[in-house]
C-alpha cells in the first residue's frame, strides 16, 4: 500500500496569520468555555529535543518575544502594537510580524512565528503536514510537506543555540534530513556568551557539521517583500514539532495509523492548557519530572540494546543484561502510562483531584510547641506594636510562644503544623499553587475582609483544599479569575469560614461525602456553576450569609442512591438573591418520579406525603410540617414561619422536597428488604436522619425562582 500523501495547497489562512484577527478567534475548551490561545516561546535549546523542551518552561531566553504568560491580558491577548520588541509592518507584500534579537550585535529583524494560536498549529499539522501518517512516517511526511513550500536556497537566518547566535546564508536544503545547508552571512554577525567564538572558529564548527544544521535551529531572517513568509512558516512548524510534541519513543510505539489522534492532538491541547495556567502547578511538576525520567530511562535502554548486540550470545554478561533490559522496559511502559493520563484533557483532572485529595496531614511538631506565623509584605513598627497587643500578647502567656514571619500565605500554610495559627496583616497578595490544608490549623486576617485580599493566578490549581480535621479561616477575601477548580473544597473534617468574602469565577465551596462546612457571616459571589455545592452524605450549615450573582445559588447533589447517605443541612437568615438560575437547586434522577409513585401506591401513609407542584402548592393547604416530621423518622428538626412573606415563601418549599425525598428514598429501601424477604428491619437502619433547618432565608431576584429541581 503507498503512503497517503495529504494535499498540499497551503491556504492563505494558514499563510501570513497576521491577516486574520487573532484576538477574535476561540475554540471551545473543556467545560464549554471559549478559550484563546497564543504561544509563548519555549526553550530554545542548541539541537536538544529532551524533556526540558517538551513542556513550556518558566523560564525564557532573550528569544521570546513574550515576557511572560502570567498576566495573560498582556501576554496573551495584548494588542499586537502593545509588544515592544515587535514593529507592526504595513507594507505591501506580507502581513507577518518581525522582532529585534536582544543581545549587543545588531542582527536584523526575524519573522515573529511563534505567537501562532492552537487551532492554526492543530490545522497545520493535521490536514498539511501529518495527515494520518505512522510514527515512523513522521519525517518522511514532514519533508515531503517542506519540498511544497520551503525556499530551497536565497534566505538568510540566524543560527541560534544555547551559546551562541550567528547570521548565515541557506545555500540548499537536504529535505529528508530536515537539515539546511549554509555558510557564514557576509559582514559576519555573531553574539556569544564566550569571546572564544571568533570568525576562524565558526568556519572550522561548519566545517565539522559539514555546514548542515537542523533547521528547528534557524530563525529566519525578516523580509517585507512576502516571499519567504511561508518558508519561516514552515520551520517554525518544525521546531515547534520537534520541541514540544515529538518523543525520542514514539517510533517505538505501536507503528499504527493517525499518529495525530493518538499523539500529537493530546500534547498540543496540553502545551497550550500549560501556557493558560490551566493545568495544577503540582501537575506541570510532575509531568516534567516524568518526562525527564522517561527520557533517562529510554536512553538507557538504547545504550544496553547497543551492548547486547555486541555481546556474545549465550554469555552469563548477556543474560544479566537482558534481565535489566526488561526491568527498563518495564519501568519505561509505567512512565508512558502514566504521562498519557496527564496528556488526556479528561483524565488529568481526575489524576489532578486525586493527587491533591491525599495531602498527609503533618500532625504535631516533634518539639510539641504551636507556632503563630504573621504574614505580612511589609512589617512596620506601628503594625507589630498593634499586633503584640491584639493578637499576640493579649493574655499573659504561661509559656513562650514561637513567632515566623513570612512575606506571603502561602509559604506560611506550607510552613503549618497541627494547632499552628496564620494570621494574614493587611495586604493584597498574588499567589501561584494550593492552599493545602491538612492540618487543624486557624488562618485568620488581621482586620476587615476587604483590607486583606489574597489573590489567586494559575487557573488549574484549587484555591483551598481543606483535608484537616478542624479548620477555621476568618476575615480574609479570596479572589480567583477564571479558573478551573473551586475557589474552596473541603475533602473531609470540618472547616469554618467566617467573615469572609469569595469571589471566584467557577463553582465557589464544595462540600464531599463525610465533610463538614460552616460557614457565617460571610459573602459569596461569581460563580460560574453553583456557589455551594453539597454533596451526599456531608454536613453544611449556612449562617448569615450572601449567596448572589451565581448561576445556581445552593446545589444538593444526588443522594437517593441507596450506597449514598443523606446530607445534613442548616440553612438560617441566609439571603440568596440575583442567581441565574435557583435559589436552591435539588439533582435527582428522572426515575425517582416513577419510582415516586409505585411508592407511593403502597400505603395511605405514603399518599400522604405525596409532593406538591408548584400549582397545587398554590391552591392546596399548606401541610403541616411537625405532622409532616412525625410521619418520617420523628428525628427531623424543622423551623417555618406561620406567616411567609414574599419573599421567605421559599423556605418552606425546601423543607418539603428535602423531607420528602429522604422518606421516599426510606420507602423504596424499606421495599428493596421486603422484597429481600427481610419483613422487621432496625428502625436505625431504615430511617438516615437528615437534620433540616431551614428558616429565615430571603431570597430575592432568582432568575428561576428560589427553588427547582435538576433531573439526570
Amino acid at each position: 500500500m503507498g503512503l497517503r500523501k495529504p494535499s498540499f495547497n497551503w491556504p492563505k489562512s494558514l499563510g501570513p496569520l497576521s491577516n486574520q484577527k487573532r484576538l477574535s478567534h476561540s475554540v471551545t475548551g473543556l467545560g464549554g468555555s471559549p478559550r484563546k490561545f497564543e504561544m509563548a516561546d519555549g526553550l530554545l535549546a542548541a539541537g536538544g529535543l529532551g524533556s526540558q523542551a517538551m513542556v513550556p518552561q518558566p523560564e525564557r531566553t532573550g528569544w521570546a518575544v513574550e515576557e511572560s504568560t502570567a498576566p495573560l491580558e498582556k501576554a496573551l491577548f495584548q494588542d499586537e502594537d502593545s509588544c515592544s520588541d515587535c514593529s507592526n509592518h504595513d507594507k505591501r507584500g506580507t502581513s507577518l510580524q518581525s522582532f529585534v534579537p536582544e543581545g549587543k550585535t545588531h542582527f536584523p529583524e526575524i519573522f515573529q512565528t511563534s505567537q501562532l494560536l492552537f487551532y492554526e498549529r492543530f490545522r497545520a499539522y493535521q490536514d498539511y503536514i501529518l495527515a494520518d501518517c505512522k510514527a515512523s512516517e513522521v519525517r518522511e511526511f514532514t519533508a515531503e510537506f517542506l519540498e511544497k513550500v520551503l525556499e530551497p536556497s536565497g534566505w538568510r537566518a540566524v543560527w541560534h543555540t544555547n551559546v551562541f547566535e550567528v547570521l548565515v546564508e541557506v545555500t540548499d536544503v537536504d529535505f529528508a534530513a530536515l537539515k539546511a545547508v549554509v555558510r557564514l552571512a557576509n559582514p559576519y554577525l555573531c553574539e556569544s556568551q564566550v569571546s572564544t567564538f571568533t570568525l576562524d572558529c565558526m568556519n572550522e564548527l561548519l566545517d565539522l557539521k559539514e555546514h548542515r544544521l537542523p533547521l528547528q535551529e534557524l530563525w529566519v531572517v525578516f523580509d517585507d517583500s512576502g516571499v519567504f513568509d511561508q518558508t519561516a512558516l514552515a520551520v517554525e512548524h518544525v521546531r515547534f514539532f520537534y520541541q514540544n510534541i515529538w518523543r525520542s519513543w514514539d517510533e517505538e510505539e505501536e507503528d499504527e495509523y493517525d499518529y495525530f489522534v493518538r499523539c500529537v492532538e493530546p500534547r498540543l491541547r496540553l502545551h497550550y492548557d500549560i501556557l493558560e495556567d490551566r493545568v495544577p502547578s503540582g501537575l506541570i511538576v510532575d509531568y516534567r519530572n516524568l518526562l525527564s525520567q522517561c527520557e533517562d530511562s529510554y536512553r538507557k535502554f538504547l545504550n544496553l540494546r547497543s551492548s547486547l548486540s555486541n555481546c556474545n550470545s549465550d554469555s552469563e554478561q548477556e543474560n544479566i543484561s537482558m534481565v535489566e533490559g526488561l526491568k527498563l522496559y518495564s519501568e519505561m511502559e509505567q512512565l508512558k502510562q502514566k504521562l498519557k493520563l496527564i496528556e488526556n484533557p479528561l483524565l488529568r483532572y481526575v489524576f489532578g483531584y486525586q493527587k491533591n485529595s491525599n495531602i498527609q496531614a503533618k500532625g504535631i511538631r516533634p518539639n510539641g510547641q504551636k507556632v503563630t506565623h504573621v504574614v505580612s509584605s511589609t512589617m512596620m513598627t506601628g503594625l507589630l506594636r498593634s499586633l503584640l497587643r491584639d493578637r499576640l500578647c493579649q493574655e499573659p502567656c504561661k509559656e513562650e510562644t514561637e513567632i515566623q514571619f513570612h512575606s506571603d500565605p502561602l509559604s506560611a500554610i506550607n510552613a503549618c503544623y497541627e494547632g499552628d495559627t496564620v494570621i494574614v496583616c493587611p495586604g493584597h497578595y498574588m499567589v501561584h499553587g494550593t492552599f493545602a490544608i491538612a492540618d487543624s490549623i486557624e488562618l485568620e486576617g488581621y482586620g476587615l475582609p476587604d483590607d486583606i485580599v489574597i489573590e489567586k493566578r494559575g487557573k488549574g490549581d484549587t484555591f483551598v483544599d481543606c483535608t484537616g480535621a478542624d479548620i477555621k479561616i476568618s476575615s480574609i477575601k479570596f479572589i480567583q479569575h477564571d479558573a478551573v477548580e473551586g475557589i474552596l473544597i473541603i475533602h473531609r473534617g470540618k472547616t469554618t469560614l467566617e467573615n469572609c468574602v469569595l469571589q471566584c469565577e467557577t463553582t465557589g465551596v464544595t462540600v464531599r461525602t463525610s465533610a463538614e462546612f460552616l460557614m457565617k457571616n460571610s459573602d459569596l459571589y461569581g460563580a460560574k456553576g453553583a456557589g455551594i455545592e453539597i454533596y451526599p452524605g456531608s454536613k453544611c450549615t449556612l449562617s448569615d450569609n450572601g449567596i448572589h450573582h451565581c448561576k445556581e445559588g445552593i446545589l444538593i447533589k444526588d443522594f437517593l442512591d441507596e450506597h449514598y447517605d443523606i446530607p445534613k443541612i442548616s440553612m438560617v437568615n441566609n439571603v440568596i438573591h440575583n442567581n441565574e438560575g435557583y435559589g436552591v437547586v435539588l439533582v435527582k434522577p428522572t426515575i425517582f418520579s416513577d419510582l415516586q409513585e409505585n411508592v407511593q401506591d403502597e400505603t395511605e401513609e405514603n399518599r400522604a406525603l405525596k409532593i406538591p407542584t408548584s400549582e397545587e402548592a398554590d391552591t392546596a393547604e399548606r401541610v403541616d410540617l411537625e405532622e409532616l416530621i412525625q410521619c418520617t423518622t420523628g428525628k427531623m428538626e424543622l423551623y417555618a414561619r406561620s406567616n411567609l412573606s414574599e419573599q421567605v415563601e421559599g423556605n418552606c418549599e425546601i423543607v418539603n422536597e428535602l423531607v420528602a425525598a429522604s422518606t421516599q428514598k426510606g420507602q423504596m429501601k424499606k421495599k428493596r428488604l421486603s422484597e429481600l424477604g427481610i419483613t422487621q428491619a432496625d428502625d436505625n437502619l431504615m430511617s438516615q436522619e437528615m437534620f433540616v433547618s431551614i428558616v429565615g432565608n430571603q431570597f430575592k431576584w432568582n432568575g428561576k425562582g428560589s427553588f427547582g429541581t435538576f433531573l439526570f
